[in-house]
């Protein structure tokens, strides 16, 4: 699974609104086996951001390619906090490649995961 989600693959990021309605879009994302977290850069203006602004939400991230995909689910937070989004920017910089500069506008979505499901060659 840590290889799949290391190819320049995007995912579709839902996060699921106080009053159930979801929200998905594209993203690229960063897989942290070692803290079992996922990333995603954004910037202050997205409705993703502006969701997450003043409380948590739970999400799933779903990566596909043929017949093989996983999908996290987690409770999503946002960051404007300047080192995890330069963290977040090194690591989107290694998977894709080197993203458009936000200044101050930058934000972090951080996905602490508590379940990954996958298709069947793929179990993490």
């Amino acid at each position: 699974m840590n290889e799949f989600v290391s190819e320049k693959h995007l995912g579709i990021l839902t996060l699921v609104r106080k009053d159930g309605r979801p929200h998905s879009t594209p993203v690229g994302f960063m897989w942290d086996d070692e803290n079992k977290v996922v990333k995603i850069i954004t910037w202050s203006g997205s409705l993703k951001t502006r969701l997450l602004k003043e409380e948590t939400l739970v999400g799933t991230i779903s990566q596909v390619d043929g017949g093989r995909w996983v999908t996290f689910e987690g409770i999503c937070s946002s960051t404007g906090d300047s080192e995890i989004c330069s963290d977040a920017v090194k690591r989107y910089s290694l998977r894709y490649s080197e993203p458009k500069d936000r200044g101050d506008e930058r934000r972090t979505i951080t996905m602490t995961v508590d379940r990954i499901l996958s298709s069947a060659g793929l179990a993490p």
